[in-house]
């Protein structure tokens, strides 16, 4: 069953397209699956063709608001055309994977066409070892890392031999009707300011009996959550770093393998999870990076997604919000590090803020983009853990290998994203080139900051290659591990 179009997008995807009209500022997501042969390319159509059909938000376009009054809607295209969205090439000398990633490398740097739905991908073939590859571009308005997923499970099998999958979904037929008009932006702000005054109106009473219960807690909870939305909306007007601080619209892309079970261990060494050993992991390499440039700095700002979604949410969608902290760096024991990341991630987690983050959004959709952009050019770093398949998975016959995702930058220096994926956690950087004009030397400077967290734990040691110059050694041992 096809899931229903969603009328507008939700505050927070508004205000990543709103920002978009400064080009540092995209949200595009891009990411490589390697395949350790060509998949059947009719079964891959008819695949992705049917995730259209159950996802349909994947058929859709945005249409702007008249004068911005409400966020973008989505209606369905009618033009669309799946050979526009999926296509095929063959890989160019030297058939390696780093000719993938130079080609994930533009496509990430490449705005969408507002006038079709906002993804494209592209199979790769031909590839030395008999190896291909899927290049996937996708806007974060349609899409998180766990809907992502969600959307893959459409696609793939757990065998090499195709699973049938019975007769394909319907095509979808729902469309709004009156998109983009002003009746209908208006009809929209009234019914979401009823939706909120009814909602307020409906806890009434019982914020009235809290208070006269407790009317010192109700204060104090009523005061948290004042401070927790003004942490929220608080202006950033300058970088931690002192190096990494230039923005320009060149991206580099590169990646780091790291052994799964090694790395949770050693979070949970430190009393931790697999997240905070991932930023411990990436803060021991930040650290290392600033002292080559003689530079010494106590945290760095980050910004970490943090997952709202719910059960009852469709597939697909972006369900995350974003929240901006400090991080430790000089911090040069990893377990301590570690213990002190752990504790500063819970405390992000339990903002009082945090269910208002629509609301947030919103209202900083009402104030102009240089202010909000301005912001956003002041994190250092974003980071982001995706837990992906546990076991191998297949499309079309061949059996994926690897899975890198590349987030955007969105104004900050750099955009670290962990994928995790039968027993190996694929962690994809993207990096600003005016912040890091030295990519290679940051990578290397984070496979130390991994070996480091590992240490106590293991002694396998993550790999790193750059999408402008790999060492050769590395693309070669990984291409042929697969």
């Amino acid at each position: 069953m096809s899931e229903p179009v969603e009328g507008h997008v939700r505050e927070t995807d508004a205000f990543t397209l709103r920002m978009e009209r400064d080009p540092l500022l995209r949200s595009t997501i891009t990411a490589i699956t390697v395949f350790d042969q060509l998949p059947d390319w009719d079964r891959l159509v008819e695949r992705v063709e049917r995730a259209t059909r159950l996802v349909p938000s994947f058929r859709a376009r945005l249409v702007p608001s008249p004068m911005g009054l409400a966020p973008p809607s989505l209606a369905l295209d009618p033009d669309f055309d799946l050979s526009w969205h999926l296509r095929r090439v063959d890989a160019p000398a030297p058939h390696t994977l780093e000719t993938v990633v130079k080609m994930a490398r533009i496509a990430g740097m490449t705005a969408f066409d507002p006038a079709r739905p906002l993804w494209e991908f592209t199979l790769v073939g031909g590839l030395e070892g008999g190896q291909a590859a899927l290049l996937m571009k996708v806007h974060h308005a349609l899409t998180d890392g766990v809907g992502g997923i969600d959307l893959a499970a459409h696609v793939v099998d757990g065998d090499r031999e195709p699973t049938e999958l019975g007769p394909m979904p319907p095509l979808p037929t729902h469309e709004r009707l009156g998109e983009g008009s002003l009746p209908e932006a208006l009809g929209f702000e009234a019914r979401r300011w009823t939706e909120v005054a009814g909602a307020v109106l409906a806890g009434a009473p019982a914020a009235a009996g809290r208070a006269l219960r407790d009317p010192l807690g109700t204060l104090r909870s009523t005061a948290a959550t004042a401070a927790s939305l003004a942490r929220f909306v608080r202006p950033v007007t300058s970088t931690r770093s002192p190096v990494m601080t230039e923005r320009r619209l060149q991206w580099s892309l590169g990646y780091l393998d790291v052994p799964l079970d090694r790395l949770k261990a050693a979070g949970k060494a430190a009393g931790g999870s697999l997240n905070d050993a991932f930023l411990a992991g990436v803060t021991g390499g930040l650290r290392r990076y600033h002292e080559h440039h003689d530079a010494i700095v106590p945290a760095l700002r980050v910004t970490m997604p943090i997952s709202v979604r719910r059960p009852d949410d469709p597939v697909g969608g972006n369900r995350i919000t974003l929240v901006r902290f400090e991080v430790p760096v000089a911090v040069t024991d990893p377990r301590a590090r570690m213990r002190e990341i752990g504790r500063r991630c819970a405390e992000m987690r339990a903002e009082p803020a945090l269910p208002w983050s629509e609301a947030v959004a919103g209202a900083l959709n009402l104030l102009p983009t240089a202010v909000t952009g301005g912001m956003l050019k002041h994190v250092d770093f974003l980071a982001s853990n995706v837990p992906g398949f546990p076991v191998p998975v297949f499309i079309g016959g061949a059996r994926i290998e690897a899975f890198y995702a590349f987030g955007p930058t969105i104004g900050a220096a750099a955009n670290i994203t962990l994928m995790s994926y039968r027993g190996t956690c694929h962690i994809g950087v993207t990096t600003d080139n005016g912040a890091v004009p030295d990519p290679d030397l940051l990578r290397a400077c984070f496979v130390e900051g991994f070996e480091e967290v590992m240490a106590p734990a293991a002694t396998t040691k993550p790999r790193a290659t750059s999408g402008a110059r790999p060492p050769r050694r590395a693309v070669a041992s990984r291409v042929a591990r697969g």
